[in-house]
């Protein structure tokens, strides 16, 4: 695999020297990519990109995705998690906005892990859900469909998906969302962070005296956040991730200036580490 960055745009093809090494287990596509086929003359493949950014590559997993810029704007892609607020609910779907712009995003009735019709989530205007984008549709106007479980094993895979109750939602760039999402799922030990984050980490040794907190990130660019302590510390503690957020997504600091960031912002809320 190449070592230099590869700076992708819509429609670009993906050399295979970029692609991870590892041939024994399927090449796992994430965001921003797609993967088309060429039936004629003779059967082919070929991985292109969606969105511009930098090409990703995790030799462990035999994944590959894109690191989008700091942009604001969100395009649905089968699979992506996502949180989404409910708007309205008929008989059987939930409509829910995924950002401010798209038309709502179905979300069946039962589409919740164990979800019967006696048994399903009560959600109401304004409840937020931690969901996957099932299926984007074919052409311009199609409906989006989200689901909180997943439909081969019918099991809420990853965990956390379904009702998001309590806590805060921050709105970041789609780019940070992406980051974020790599470092909170990988168990990599790097010093550096994974995707140059260390916020997380950070925040985490911090307010582990304040009982420490539960984050759920969408691809939609929203970050849902939920401290379980006292309620007076839980919405400074809340607050400050929050602010964390905000001012790297900014500022693209390096890890070491978020680690003062963090240092400082705790110290600015008055929370004890």
């Amino acid at each position: 695999m190449s070592s230099s960055p590869l700076i992708l745009l819509p429609g670009d093809e993906i050399p295979p020297e970029y692609l991870p090494s590892k041939n024994s287990a399927p090449l796992r596509l994430g965001p921003g990519l797609r993967l088309l086929s060429h039936p004629h003359p003779s059967p082919s493949h070929l991985l292109t990109a969606t969105q511009a950014g930098i090409l990703s590559t995790d030799n462990k997993r035999n994944a590959v995705s894109i690191l989008s810029s700091a942009t604001r704007r969100y395009i649905p892609t089968p699979n992506d998690l996502v949180i989404a607020q409910v708007h309205h609910s008929s008989i059987d779907y939930f409509y829910c906005m995924i950002t401010p712009q798209s038309p709502h995003a179905l979300l069946g009735q039962l589409s919740f892990e164990g979800a019967t019709k006696k048994t399903r989530p009560m959600l109401k205007q304004g409840d937020l859900v931690y969901a996957r984008v099932l299926s984007t549709g074919l052409g311009a106007g199609a409906e989006v469909e989200l689901a909180c479980v997943n439909p081969a094993t019918g099991k809420a895979e990853p965990g956390g998906l379904g009702p998001l109750t309590g806590g805060m939602v921050f709105d970041v760039s789609t780019g940070l969302a992406a980051r974020l999402m790599k470092a909170s799922s990988s168990t990599s030990s790097d010093q550096q962070g994974v995707a140059g984050l260390v916020v997380l980490d950070e925040l985490g040794k911090k307010l582990e005296k304040a009982g420490g907190f539960e984050i759920a990130v969408g691809r939609n660019g929203k970050v849902w956040v939920d401290c379980s302590n006292s309620e007076d510390v839980a919405v400074k503690a809340t607050v400050a991730i929050g602010r964390c957020l905000s001012i790297i997504d900014e500022h693209d600091l390096n890890p070491a200036d978020q680690r003062k960031l963090v240092t400082r912002i705790l110290r600015e809320m008055k929370i004890e580490s």
